[in-house]
């Protein structure tokens, strides 16, 4: 039902847009990475009933339950709502998200973003540095990212790479907001 109303939406609101194009734009939006990070803005982790062994080793925040747990809700939503509420729910979650890809590398590609910003201004390449906290079974990375040798962005996840994604998604709306 989520690829089905995206691309619903996309159809109709990217007419201009090739077929080559919207599916990619799609599947950007529907991928379990996305679906995991609407569930933690919705703070879905907290509702979840999970056994002890996943709940001693942070199952509320594991990517892959709470994209799993997100298609459950949208799946309960559909088999119990009309599906014009479910459109405007989906909708309302994910409009931002589809607006946002559609502008250029996928939603969550910020690290490509931030170095094609920077290479267009002239301004050097952003420089990521990283911590890391935690114990092994529940790591938390921190990224910081500089641009020019100021710190624009900071973010953290469970990799690395999600760290240094989310210091770039501040660092480019910082960067945009300033334009």
């Amino acid at each position: 039902m989520l690829s089905l109303v995206v691309t619903d939406h996309i159809y109709s609101a990217y007419p201009e847009m090739a077929e080559g194009q919207l599916a990619p734009l799609r599947a950007e939006v529907v991928r379990a990475e996305a679906l995991a990070d609407l569930a933690v803005e919705l703070q879905l982790g907290k509702a979840l009933l999970l056994g002890r062994g996943e709940e001693a080793s942070g199952g509320r925040e594991k990517p892959s339950i709470l994209s799993d747990a997100m298609e459950a809700v949208i799946g309960a939503v559909y088999l119990d709502a009309p599906w014009e509420k479910l459109m405007v729910l989906v909708r309302g979650w994910l409009d931002e998200r589809i607006a946002a890809a559609s502008e250029g590398p996928g939603i969550r590609d910020f690290k490509t973003r931030l170095q094609e910003y920077c290479a267009r201004n002239g301004q050097d390449a952003p420089d990521y540095r990283l911590t890391e906290k935690g114990p092994d079974h529940a790591k938390q990375f921190l990224a910081a990212v500089y641009v020019d040798g100021e710190e624009r962005g900071q973010g953290q996840g469970r990799s690395k790479k999600q760290a240094e994604q989310a210091a770039a998604a501040s660092a480019w709306q910082t960067l945009k907001d300033e334009e």
